[in-house]
């Protein structure tokens, strides 16, 4: 091996070794109710389950009717048994179309947003 070789080598581990993982962004997994699912009867809470771990104090969503009101009870948390949960609780849903806008924060940091929509029937 070229000894003048090993700096470039070196260097190249440690650029290498200081990448960022792309697998650390949490992306959604799945929910409850289903996105764009149409449920008989209205949830009682809506969860997010997430591909890793949140950051509990940046991490919120919210529910809201067709009209843009809020009819989540606006407690939504990170479950403290599995970080990658988010949950909130919902008042009294008639029917309609719903909407669940969210927005958390991995715990490498990274901000990941969107929304999805569930209708109950009537």
């Amino acid at each position: 091996m070229c000894w003048r070789a090993l700096p470039v080598l070196a260097a190249l581990a440690l650029l290498l070794a200081g990448a960022p993982d792309a697998r650390a962004h949490v992306t959604l997994e799945r929910t409850q109710p289903r996105a764009g699912s149409t449920v008989r009867s209205a949830p009682h809470e809506v969860k997010l389950w997430f591909t890793g771990a949140l950051e509990p104090a940046f991490s919120r969503l919210r529910v809201v009717n067709e009209a843009g009101d809020r009819v989540d009870r606006d407690d939504a948390a990170v479950d403290g048994a599995n970080r990658a949960l988010l949950r909130a609780s919902l008042g009294t849903l008639p029917p309609g179309r719903y909407r669940v806008v969210w927005r958390v924060v991995s715990v490498d940091s990274h901000v990941t947003e969107g929304e999805f929509s569930f209708r109950v029937a009537p």
